[in-house]
């Protein structure tokens, strides 16, 4: 094609060549237009993937989005504007300046495209666009990049991206020739006046208001929807907006101004504003069980409650567990303090919220030293099971550094055939676990870490006859909280895998004198449909709603519990109903203890939440649902019981300012004892 014919194609050119006379600046706004209008279409696909059904007026989010994006392309336009001030730069007479324009121009578009790659698997998974908290990945690249292996269509992909930028290839080329056609010679005034404007307009888009304050993060949640929120963000906007909250550390002044509040409501009665204590030696009294039971305690992966069975979810997924649901003490309000399995282990094994902002606590070398209520457990043998390795987000160095003599178990040390990157099966983890626990002769205290109800999804060819694979339409699968019914065969091979421990167990000494403890280490985000009321949906507590269940018929009473309660619980639960005294610095309570529960309006009926990924901390507690933006630094009252909004006396200003303050008091008391809950040497 000759330029001429190029030029006929693009009579944009025309109107700028009267206007702009640098052949350079017309370069930058041909691009910055071409990459707009990508980005854009990039926008509409990802409405036309994840639409949500029942969202309308989405006019507001895709201007919004424009203006995100256009701040992006911005940021890459005056940094080519910058180097083209220079009279050095000259590319489009000098080949060595047009080799740097096209490697720059390069360097944007691949990162358009691994952001983007990553930020719709990002959604798919977790339902929020792209964040810091990503890298954390990075820190286990084999187990990473085998998850994403065994998980996505890598090979697909990798082809998408070559055919992506073969398309910048043409398109930077055919814009370079475009606009080098043109008359390039200019006045030294107007050269000089065309890059202040370009200057001020790129700046401006990049700052995104005329006003006081830029445009940020937390002006898409005033569109007063999780998904239009996420529609008018890009990855790069909330990936980079992230970074701003990986504060470590914490502030004693803040955490010393709610201590008295958090501390009462932990039953602490020796209060101490200058030490900080929070001491307490757990009572052993007639009531608690006098014949040392074992203990297992088996840390479920995404055992989400709407998915479930006990809460009558039409698939029944966990017909089995729910059977042991009816058989126990289960308690239907259970929720780990944050998202990630991480998270979820640090919380119950420490008995201390994981608040970290981007990197999780088992990943900092300072929070490492802890305190665990494990090791007042004196004549316990210790083991921990998990089917892949430990060494995944730093957790061997919390389980060996904190639990004193631990006996661990990796998938090197098992019989069983590894079967994906998590390891070996999580039927075998049971079974190879069982066989080591049969064979003790003293009391014990296990942990069963399990990971198949996770992507890749992986289910042995052993199994999946006895465990019946099933298909529903997408309609029905979405309906009732599921995206594929990998994810729901997932579900059933979890609770046919409890099934076959429990059959293997029943048939060993320790059975009858053994207390199970199931708790999943985390939800799932989701769409909870008709089954819960819309606050579960909309303000995302399904990521962290999860069964507890304490179940020994021997000697537990079955009973439903309808308490707020917390991973950071199980802990000091196990030792109460164990009969072990032990010496409690953490956050958890004692559930069993009606003592803890005992306020008349019900706030002492809580659990602390939080989000790091959209800065949120919470308090679900009786019949409302707290949430505080710590962006935005306002907060929201929502009822757990039903779609009403709340009216305005309901609930009242004082219970209000308490609860508020008790959120609060939660994060910074968290904080502070990530730093100072060391045990004792």
């Amino acid at each position: 094609m000759h330029h001429k014919d190029i030029n006929q194609l693009i009579p944009i050119t025309k109107i700028m060549e009267r206007i702009i006379q640098s052949r350079l600046i017309r370069w930058l706004f041909a691009t910055g237009l071409f990459s707009l209008i990508l980005l854009s279409l990039l926008r509409f696909i990802f409405h036309f993937v994840f639409h949500r059904t029942g969202e309308t007026h989405l006019v507001n989010s895709f201007l919004l989005g424009f203006r995100y994006d256009a701040r992006v392309v911005c940021c890459f336009l005056l940094i080519v504007l910058l180097l083209g001030s220079f009279r050095f730069f000259q590319p489009f007479s000098q080949k060595i300046s047009r080799r740097i324009l096209f490697f720059l121009y390069y360097l944007f578009a691949f990162q358009v495209i691994i952001f983007y790659t990553f930020d719709f698997a990002h959604f798919a998974y977790l339902k929020q666009r792209l964040n810091a908290s990503i890298l954390m990945y990075a820190e286990n690249p084999k187990i990473s990049a085998t998850m994403v292996w065994e998980s996505y269509p890598v090979i697909k992909i990798l082809l998408a991206w070559v055919i992506c930028l073969a398309g910048f290839y043409y398109a930077a080329r055919f814009l370079y020739r475009s606009c080098s056609t043109l008359p390039g010679k200019t006045t030294k005034r107007n050269r000089i006046a065309s890059y202040i404007i370009s200057f001020f307009v790129f700046a401006v888009t990049i700052y995104g208001r005329i006003g006081q304050f830029p445009l940020r993060w937390s002006d898409a949640y005033r569109l007063n929807s999780d998904y239009k929120a996420s529609l008018a963000l890009n990855p790069f906007q909330s990936f980079f907006s992230s970074f701003k909250f990986r504060h470590s550390g914490f502030d004693i002044q803040k955490t010393k101004q709610y201590y008295g509040l958090v501390a009462t409501q932990l039953g602490i009665t020796n209060l101490d504003t200058a030490t900080l204590n929070f001491l307490r030696v757990s009572p052993v009294n007639d009531s608690a069980i006098a014949s040392h039971p074992n203990i297992v305690l088996v840390i479920c992966e995404s055992f989400s409650a709407y998915k479930s069975s006990m809460w009558g979810n039409p698939l029944n997924t966990t017909p089995f567990f729910n059977d042991l649901c009816n058989k126990g003490i289960f308690f239907r309000n259970c929720f780990s303090p944050a998202y990630g399995t991480a998270r979820g282990i640090w919380a119950i094994l420490t008995g201390i919220p994981d608040v970290t902002e981007l990197r999780t606590a088992s990943r900092n070398p300072n929070l490492v030293d802890q305190h665990s209520i494990l090791n007042d457990m004196d004549g316990y043998t210790k083991f921990y099971f998990i089917g892949g390795s430990a060494s995944w987000a730093n957790i061997r160095g919390v389980l060996t550094d904190n639990i004193k003599d631990l006996h661990l178990y990796e998938q090197m040390d098992y019989k069983s055939p590894v079967v994906d990157v998590w390891g070996i099966s999580d039927k075998n983890l049971f079974l190879e676990a069982n066989n080591v626990l049969k064979q003790q002769k003293t009391p014990f205290f296990a942990v069963i870490q399990t990971a198949d109800n996770h992507r890749p999804y992986t289910i042995p060819k052993e199994d999946k006859m006895a465990v019946k694979l099933r298909s529903f339409p997408k309609d029905t699968l979405e309906k009732y909280g599921f995206e594929s019914n990998s994810e729901l065969n997932a579900y059933t091979y979890m609770d046919y895998t409890y099934k076959t421990f429990f059959e293997a167990a029943e048939n060993a000494k320790y059975f009858n004198n053994t207390i199970f403890v199931f708790v999943g280490d985390h939800g799932i985000r989701g769409n909870a449909g008709n089954m819960f009321p819309k606050v579960w949906t909309e303000q995302g507590l399904t990521c962290q709603h999860t069964p507890l269940l304490f179940y020994a018929p021997s000697m537990l009473k079955p009973r439903v519990e309808e308490r707020k309660v917390s991973q950071i619980d199980i802990l000091p639960s196990l030792a109460r109903l164990a009969g072990i005294r032990v010496n409690n610095t953490t956050l958890g309570r004692d559930i069993f203890t009606n003592s803890a529960f005992s306020d008349s309006n019900e706030i002492s009926n809580h659990t602390f939440i939080f989000d790091p990924d959209q800065s949120l901390i919470g308090l679900v507690l009786g019949k409302y649902y707290y949430e505080y933006n710590q962006r935005t630094r306002k907060g929201n009252m929502f009822s757990l019981l039903n779609n009403n909004p709340l009216k305005p006396d309901d609930p009242d200003s004082a219970f209000y300012k308490k609860v508020h303050d008790l959120t609060l008091g939660y994060y910074e008391v968290s904080r502070y004892l990530l730093f100072n809950n060391k045990k004792k040497k």
